[in-house]
């Protein structure tokens, strides 16, 4: 039987596109004779949470109910730029028995026995840490940078008199949507989701 694998890519902005990480994993699939059973993508940025990422919260739900052998990934932090979650995502789907290669670093958290590979959980874990740290000095910059902004006249943040629609406030809460429907608690909500309890006040007005 043929390997069976998912691919999962990921870009940060609605501006930015992730085709070419999917070409370059369907290619190696190819010249590996995997079974490609299904595609997951989104344009999310990495540093949000698990239940923030709709495709990835799919991709470990379609891992936990259907027989898959590998995940598909073209970096580290395509999965995730927050360790935590990075190192949760692995550790999830190494409990289901799955591997994950990173095409970049021809890193592979599983042996071909279906043993934890030591070397790969270990270095893997050691770019989770630099890529969370990266993030970091990545907000320090911003907000060095806003600061300088702010005092030489500059403004920063939504125009006088903002507010987002009610419709584009539905399309990016599903999740929080769905959860408040079904009578979760607002301070619960927050635990799943990450999202602020006002946030969430103004989710539930619109139920």
């Amino acid at each position: 039987m043929k390997t069976r694998i998912c691919i999962y890519a990921r870009v940060s902005t609605q501006g930015q596109d992730y085709q070419r990480q999917l070409v370059e994993l369907r290619e190696y699939a190819e010249r590996m004779n995997y079974e490609v059973v299904k595609e997951f993508s989104e344009k999310i940025s990495g540093a949000k949470t698990i239940a923030e990422r709709q495709a990835l919260t799919d991709l470990l739900d379609y891992a936990s109910i259907n027989h898959i052998d590998k995940v598909l990934v073209y970096e580290c932090s395509r999965i995730s730029r927050r360790a935590i979650d990075f190192l949760q995502v692995i550790e999830q789907l190494t409990q289901m028995k799955v591997s994950v290669y990173i095409l970049q670093n021809g890193l592979e958290t599983l042996m071909a026995d279906g043993s934890v590979n030591p070397i790969a959980q270990l270095v893997l874990g050691i770019i989770g840490q630099f890529n969370s740290m990266e993030r970091s000095l990545i907000r320090s910059r911003m907000s060095s940078g806003y600061k300088v902004y702010r005092a030489n006249g500059g403004k920063v943040g939504r125009k006088e008199g903002y507010r987002k629609s009610e419709e584009a406030m539905r399309a990016q809460y599903i999740k929080e949507m769905s959860l408040l429907r079904k009578g979760i608690s607002l301070r619960n909500v927050q635990s799943i989701t990450g999202t602020s309890v006002n946030t969430l006040r103004k989710l539930r007005e619109m139920l």
